[in-house]
């Protein structure tokens, strides 16, 4: 199950530079995730400051 980002992001960007695949870029308001290319690791929301990143 992919993970996501939700409103609550503040766009800082600690997730993508702890993405080990990089499914994580900058989207128009907030950082979005390829569920694609998410490989379900958590690393995203281990580092996430505000809880942004979570499963669908």
């Amino acid at each position: 199950m992919a993970y996501f980002i939700n409103e609550d992001c503040i766009s800082c960007g600690a997730c993508a530079a702890e993405c080990p695949v990089s499914c994580i870029s900058e989207g128009d308001s907030i950082y979005v995730i390829d569920a694609d290319a998410c490989i379900d690791c958590g690393s995203c929301a281990d580092t996430c400051p505000v809880g942004a990143p979570s499963q669908k």
